[in-house]
């Protein structure tokens, strides 16, 4: 192993021990001085988790979020210098970790979270203009080919919990009383301008959506869902400028 991968696994790993060569220029003992420094990385980046999953902190309560996140840290350190894609494995994490089952629906609401910080960082795109949209779907000879592309913001969540309730409940200090816990709800994520945006849709609108991302032509995609409120839909994604592009695959 290298000195610089000695050094990060150090970092890391609290059984290891300080690696070999260090010194310091005060005289101070390089190993005492490592260990604050370790402590320092890893409470730093424990705090990175917290800030990115702040409902499921809540959920948890602090001092068994801490204990949790420098469970994963050991296990899933950073691998990326971006500090916003850090944890992007933490939802999986979450859903494995035995002592967390007792409260089955964190993972789904860490994914939630995820997706919010995925679509804040999403790149930019123009939406296309709700005239124009309003036109395309106006002509007949080119419907069954029509085509729509939707902002890279864009994130579904299906879940067997009612995540976007739950998550909801703790952006206004709320309690979970009067939620049904039994309830699915299908998340819609994006951002709009630059506020992240989640809304509650059907089982329909989620499946048309995902037929959407995967390219199927929109009477294809509605030909392909579950019974859904197609104007409804349209007017949601047209309202939060999610609609980025048309195209008629027919054409040359």
């Amino acid at each position: 192993m290298s000195t610089h991968s000695a050094f990060a696994a150090a970092l890391i790993d609290t059984r290891l021990p300080c690696p070999d060569g260090l010194c310091s220029a005060s005289g101070a003992d390089p190993a005492r001085r490592f260990a604050v420094y370790r402590n320092n990385v890893q409470n730093s980046l424990i705090n990175a988790l917290a800030d990115s999953y702040p409902v499921v902190r809540q959920l948890v309560g602090e001092e068994f979020f801490r204990a949790m996140a420098a469970v994963f840290l050991q296990v899933q350190p950073p691998q990326s210098p971006l500090m916003s894609r850090y944890g992007e494995d933490f939802a999986d994490f979450v859903a494995a970790f035995e002592p967390a089952s007792s409260v089955p629906y964190l993972a789904d609401v860490a994914r939630l979270e995820r997706l919010r910080t995925c679509a804040y960082h999403a790149a930019d795109a123009l939406p296309v203009r709700a005239e124009e949209i309003t036109a395309a779907l106006a002509d007949p000879h080119s419907l069954s080919a029509l085509s729509v592309e939707l902002h890279p913001s864009l994130h579904l969540l299906d879940s067997p919990w009612p995540t976007v309730a739950i998550w909801a409940a703790h952006q206004r200090q709320a309690t979970l009383a009067g939620i049904d816990l039994q309830q699915a709800q299908h998340a819609l994520v994006l951002r709009n301008h630059l506020v992240v945006e989640v809304f509650v849709i059907e089982p329909g609108t989620s499946a048309f959506i995902r037929h959407l991302i995967d390219g199927q032509p929109l009477l294809a995609a509605v030909e392909h869902s579950p019974p859904f409120d197609l104007a409804q839909t349209l007017g949601l994604l047209i309202a939060h400028n999610a609609i980025t592009h048309l195209s008629n695959k027919e054409s040359p």
